[in-house]
């Protein structure tokens, strides 16, 4: 005996996929520049120098280089011939440092940048 098999329903599965939005997301760059005032010292130092005459006969040589304050002195010596001879300190050498300062000032931009994130909540629509 041969079997017949007559369908009366069949049932299938159809599977889909939906995106639904939950939300959504907008960022906004921001630059700002901003100028900047930078004051600073700057230092110099100046030095004199002072050619003082001597001329005086003197027994023993004073020291090669001698400080008074903030000077130095840089004694400067010559032989002379004569029936005895002496040193004579022909001249010194005053030399003096001097510091000054004065303020700069200096303009410069410098910019920012600034990440502005806004979410925007989606809404209900009964999906």
């Amino acid at each position: 005996m041969e079997e017949t098999v007559i369908p009366i329903i069949e049932e299938q599965l159809k599977v889909e996929k939906k995106v639904i939005e939950k939300a959504r997301y907008t960022f906004d760059k921001e630059v700002t520049e901003e100028d900047i005032l930078l004051e600073f010292p700057l230092n110099q130092e100046h030095i004199s120098i002072e050619k003082k005459a001597i001329n005086q006969y003197v027994e023993t040589a004073p020291p090669a280089v001698r400080y008074e304050g903030d000077t130095m002195i840089i004694s400067v010596m010559r032989e002379e011939a004569v029936i005895v001879k002496k040193l004579m300190l022909v001249e010194e050498l005053h030399i003096t440092r001097n510091t000054s300062q004065e303020m700069h000032s200096s303009t410069h931009t410098v910019r920012k940048e600034e990440l502005i994130i806004n979410k925007i909540e989606k809404l209900n629509t009964g999906e």
